[in-house]
């Protein structure tokens, strides 16, 4: 295993290596880190060369003090680490990052595997969500660290269809960990200060082979999105996790994992 650093524009990134093969790129959840992929990278080392890194914001990686974008980022991860080409799996603001990536730089992507996606320029419209989100402001605006992370954890843990109670401690205690340091290092920069393609008009154009992935307890902003690329990408299929919520690799382990590698190796649906 091999870690560093790799300059970006106005900071660093935080990123890992391990095994030899093709490569595959991990892009992490908003206000986690690549921690949340341990599982899948000993799994994935055994045939893969595995890259994950901390987007910029987050975890290890530099706090940004100006505009910036993380598909820009992850090119600049790509070129100083020679990857010439590579699968991207990415989860939540990792699939949203990647279907950036995939869209500015297609000849570098070999396939996508989106796990409940976000896209650039998407519009949230749960009432669950919503709800949560002016909870946040308001913690946010009080500084009560605890109750926005909290507000993060409902939304994007826990989910509009279960209680923290029905949640995964293992998964809770985790997820609750890494938001802490990430917020506590890095406060809200990445989300205000980060620049984005508006993807969601563009989907027809995402040419790479694309599998998606969505917990039937996610929320319903999120099957929108799984449903718009599944419709519109013309090499793109869905598939549904029962009894997995946003996080689909922490919640159903097993499952995503069959699914991950079968798709890495050669399967779309």
């Amino acid at each position: 295993m091999a870690t560093g650093m790799v300059v970006v524009d106005d900071g660093e990134l935080s990123y890992e290596i391990q095994g030899a093969g093709s490569p595959v790129v991990l892009l992490h959840a908003g206000v986690l880190t690549g921690r949340m992929w341990d599982d899948q990278v000993a799994r994935l080392a055994r045939q893969h060369t595995v890259v994950r890194y901390d987007a910029r914001g987050h975890g290890a990686s530099a706090t940004p003090r100006k505009p910036f974008a993380h598909y820009e980022d992850l090119r600049r991860l790509f070129a100083a680490l020679g990857i010439e080409r590579a699968a991207l799996v990415g989860l939540s603001l990792g699939a949203r990052t990647s279907i950036d990536f995939a869209l500015a730089y297609p000849h570098l992507v070999d396939r996508l595997l989106l796990a409940a996606p976000g896209i650039s320029g998407m519009t949230l419209r749960d009432p669950f969500i919503l709800g949560q989100l002016a909870r946040l402001t308001e913690a946010a605006e009080a500084g009560d660290t605890g109750a926005a992370v909290e507000c993060v954890m409902r939304m994007w843990v826990d989910g509009p269809h279960r209680l923290p109670e029905e949640t995964d401690r293992t998964t809770r205690d985790l997820c609750h960990g890494l938001m802490t340091d990430t917020i506590a290092r890095h406060g809200a920069a990445a989300m205000t200060l980060a620049t984005e393609l508006g993807a969601i008009d563009r989907v027809a154009e995402l040419t790479a082979p694309t599998l998606l992935l969505v917990g039937d307890l996610d929320s319903s902003d999120i099957h929108a999105v799984a449903d718009l690329v599944a419709s519109k990408a013309p090499d793109a299929g869905k598939q549904v996790v029962p009894g997995a919520g946003h996080m689909v690799n922490l919640d159903r382990r097993a499952e995503f994992d069959r699914a991950l590698l079968g798709f890495l190796n050669g399967s779309v649906h």
